[in-house]
């Protein structure tokens, strides 16, 4: 049976007949890197796969290349960029990709942003108080996360609801703490989502969910930064649609990460609000 999931608006609504690839939403990426190429493969196949209309790699060149085999129809051109998706998959080496990044959080936009692993370096107290942001850390990052900002030891061993609430007071950022059940923290306030199937603990499987999530902040790009929709809400919708993609691409068998990422078509439609 499906997830059932309160929404403003149906944020997985399909295109309309006066839809276009550019109000479809684009979101560009600057994920992978040459020791995980991968990275960039599975975060661009989920937000295309999500039902964006152009998903535009400004990660790499030299990974890029690689993508394109996978994704002919990925864009490597600058332009314009609705929602961006960094991080996934850029190694503490990649100079290229940290350079892209940290110059993105430097400068002043209004496209919402998916920060997750090797993007957590280039984090800071207050990075995100004058931008939307959704920080997308497991257990281990959000800890070595906390510890840099907090210079101590403090959240080495508190409870995650704890440091979830942290980190989101910290950078002003909202924080998708990753799990089997994970948290959704937003300043003091906190959610605990529904359980995800135990089979997504592989590698892999987190450049989907920043996929997907990128996809969905681009596709609702108006209403996201109007502030009709919350990014807590796109974040629940990406859990839950990452999580029925699971499950159809495992209906209880060890899954790799790109079943994950071919499921996300029948997901979107088991999922959408009819």
């Amino acid at each position: 049976m499906s997830s059932v999931i309160s929404m403003p608006i149906d944020l997985l609504r399909a295109p309309s007949e006066e839809d276009n690839k550019y109000t479809r939403g684009v979101v560009g990426l600057i994920t992978g890197s040459i020791e995980y190429p991968g990275a960039a493969i599975l975060s661009v196949s989920a937000a295309i796969r999500t039902g964006v209309g152009m998903a535009r790699f400004l990660g790499n060149p030299l990974v890029a290349d690689q993508v394109l085999r996978s994704r002919p129809e990925m864009v490597t051109q600058p332009g314009a960029v609705h929602a961006w998706v960094v991080g996934s998959g850029v190694s503490s080496s990649a100079e290229f990709e940290l350079q892209a990044i940290a110059k993105l959080f430097s400068e002043p936009g209004v496209e919402p942003l998916v920060i997750d692993a090797g993007a957590f370096s280039l984090v800071s107290t207050g990075t995100f108080v004058n931008r939307q942001a959704i920080l997308t850390p497991h257990l281990g990052e959000a800890r070595a996360l906390a510890k840099r900002l907090s210079g101590g030891d403090e959240y080495q061993s508190a409870d995650q609801a704890a440091l979830a609430r942290f980190l989101s007071e910290s950078t002003g950022a909202t924080i998708l703490l990753k799990g089997h059940q994970s948290l959704l923290a937003n300043g003091s306030s906190l959610k605990t989502l529904n359980s995800a199937p135990t089979e997504l603990a592989t590698a892999g499987t987190g450049d989907v969910l920043a996929g997907i999530l990128g996809a969905l902040l681009a596709i609702n790009h108006r209403q996201v930064t109007s502030g009709e929709v919350s990014l807590e809400a796109v974040a629940e919708v990406g859990v839950a649609l990452h999580s029925e993609a699971a499950k159809l691409a495992s209906a209880g068998a060890p899954i790799a990460a790109m079943d994950v990422v071919d499921s996300i078509g029948q997901a979107v439609l088991n999922l959408r609000v009819q």
